[in-house]
């Protein structure tokens, strides 16, 4: 038997469970990092320190997306509201409520709420929320209806594909500006109007989103 196997033989038992458990390990790290809720996320809804309602304050209220999202039209990132935000309407409103009384002490001592954040894409992707916002993509598209949601669940993959979907055809979902932050609106002459005005949108406002890797990869 020495004739026909070398020495070297005697190691391949070895090194084939060491190759085993490193590709299983490479294998639990892709599965971990791309198929769990940190990144599908798909039904994610966290408990948040403070119990805020979407569906009372962007619903039933109607306050604007834009009042507590500052910026979210003007730059890349969506803020989170700081307590004095809160506290605008909260100096006179539900004063002495216990559910407050995080927002009162981080407005007191500026120390920031420890919110935690539900929709998230990964680092390595680059997305501006005001080249979406200011071209007619509303909140509904990426976030579903928040105006709707006691607690905000991540209702959307965000996942590569369904970024390519909506870049390949923005005339679905490209709406008046002045609709953006209505979450309810649909076009009043359904999918035929949609497709008609969408497409005269793309057009007058020279919409073209990118579908190459460096759109979104930088």
């Amino acid at each position: 038997m020495s004739k026909l196997f070398p020495k070297s033989a005697n190691k391949l038992p070895l090194q084939i469970v060491i190759y085993l458990f490193i590709l299983g390990g490479i294998a639990t790290a892709g599965v971990t990092y791309y198929m769990t809720p940190s990144y599908t996320r798909v039904g994610y809804a966290p408990v948040q320190p403070v119990p805020f309602s979407h569906a009372l304050h962007a619903g039933q209220l109607a306050i604007d997306c834009r009042y507590c999202h500052v910026g979210v039209d003007k730059g890349p990132v969506s803020s989170v509201p700081a307590a004095q935000t809160c506290m605008n309407c909260h100096n006179q409103i539900k004063v002495d409520s216990p559910l407050l009384a995080q927002v009162r002490e981080s407005y007191a001592t500026g120390e920031p709420l420890p919110w935690v954040k539900v929709h998230q894409v990964p680092d390595y992707v680059f997305f501006n929320h005001s080249a979406h916002i200011n071209r007619g993509v509303s909140c509904v598209e990426c976030h579903g209806r928040v105006d709707e949601m006691d607690t905000v669940t991540h209702t959307k993959s965000l996942s590569m594909g369904f970024c390519l979907d909506c870049h390949r055809n923005p005339e679905q979902v490209v709406r008046p500006l002045d609709q953006v932050t209505n979450l309810g609106w649909t076009h009043p002459e359904g999918a035929a109007g949609q497709q008609r005005d969408g497409e005269k949108f793309v057009h007058d406002w020279n919409i073209k989103p990118p579908q190459s890797c460096s759109g979104c990869h930088r």
